[in-house]
């Protein structure tokens, strides 16, 4: 049975520490319903954006985010579908929720990953033929992956590695990363190894209580350091070129779980925007409540500095009244959430 090999490092433990700190503050802020489905949103577009354009997809931002939206766009047809096909994937991962991992759910992802895109014999099946990877410049193989004829066995005893009590007891942030290696590696199929590779890591991500509400992308930490990226997987394989089984995985998950503290925090530091302190949880007696944005900028302002004038409030908001302001703040105080102090202009306001 294959056995990944890799030593846990002080970095990759400070990784996980984050990780761990992110997804505690995240899933328990209780101010995220009025804007969990726009940032799902975000990260959806981004994740796929960034899943499709590592690999050479031109679309912008927008124009993918244009395509997900039914818009017509000018742009190349294969660029077009692979943006649509990734968001079948997502929407596959969002509905897959068994822990039993298997050969059909890694078929499954890369058939939605090249709907179109590949002729129908090799949609969801593995490659029957050698592939090489070549450095575009000048032509040098790269890397050499294995043998079609070994690619069911490999699979095979990852799938067993990953299913086994051992494996279970290995953090699901690194079996993630441990899938993503392998899939990667083997490169099972003549095209989109790497949407199959990163669709699957997100699958254990979600199936094992990692899914941090859907708000976070890692295909963009991978997208903007494409060259590290790349650089960390091709490590990893000459690490023992001639043995997949004895290959060192260390390097490429400290990459790996770097990449996740750094896109959660990301997210926790913009959920900390719009939540409230361990004080105001205790007021709200555990209830979520929505916000608006000039509410949230009060509130946020308070809590940092335990209280506020309206002359200290007003800058906050530029664009708007200062009986606007006292509005917002009036529903605050309606809400409990904020406190005035003194009247006049000398009042104060403090967080209940």
């Amino acid at each position: 049975m294959y056995s990944p090999k890799f030593t846990i490092t002080n970095k990759t433990l400070q990784n996980i520490g984050v990780i761990e700190a992110c997804r505690e503050v995240i899933n328990n802020s209780p101010l995220i319903p009025a804007y969990e489905k726009k940032f799902q949103k975000e990260a959806e577009i981004a994740t796929i954006h960034h899943g499709t354009h590592i690999e050479g997809n031109e679309l912008s931002f927008t124009q993918a985010e244009n395509v997900l939206e039914g818009k017509q766009i000018v742009a190349g047809e294969r660029d077009i579908q692979e943006v649509i096909n990734y968001r079948e994937v997502l929407d596959y991962l969002d509905k897959e929720k068994s822990l039993d991992y298997s050969e059909k759910q890694i078929l499954k992802i890369h058939s939605l990953a090249v709907n179109k895109l590949v002729a129908d014999d090799q949609r969801g099946k593995f490659r029957k033929v050698q592939v090489v990877l070549k450095n575009a410049q000048t032509g040098e193989v790269v890397f050499r992956p294995p043998p079609a004829r070994e690619i069911s066995l490999l699979v095979e005893e990852f799938l067993a590695w990953l299913n086994s009590p051992q494996g279970r007891e290995v953090n699901p942030v690194l079996r993630s990363a441990v899938a993503h290696y392998v899939i990667s590696s083997v490169h099972p199929f003549t095209d989109g190894d790497g949407r199959t590779a990163r669709g699957f890591a997100t699958l254990i991500l979600f199936t094992e209580g990692y899914d941090i509400k859907k708000l976070f992308s890692l295909e963009e930490y991978f997208d903007k350091n494409a060259f590290d990226y790349y650089e960390a997987l091709r490590k990893t394989d000459q690490t023992d070129e001639n043995s997949f089984y004895e290959r060192d995985l260390t390097s490429w998950i400290e990459f790996f779980t770097n990449g996740l503290a750094i896109e959660l925090t990301k997210i926790k530091e913009k959920v900390r925007k719009i939540s409230l302190d361990d004080k105001v949880k205790e007021c709200l007696g555990g209830k979520q409540l929505a916000l608006n944005d000039r509410q949230m900028k009060i509130v946020e302002y308070i809590e940092a500095r335990k209280e506020a004038t309206m002359k200290e409030l007003k800058p906050l908001l530029p664009m708007i009244s200062e009986d606007t302001v006292l509005r917002e703040l009036s529903i605050l105080i309606k809400q409990k959430l904020v406190r005035k102090k003194g009247s006049r202009k000398a009042a104060k306001y403090v967080i209940r």
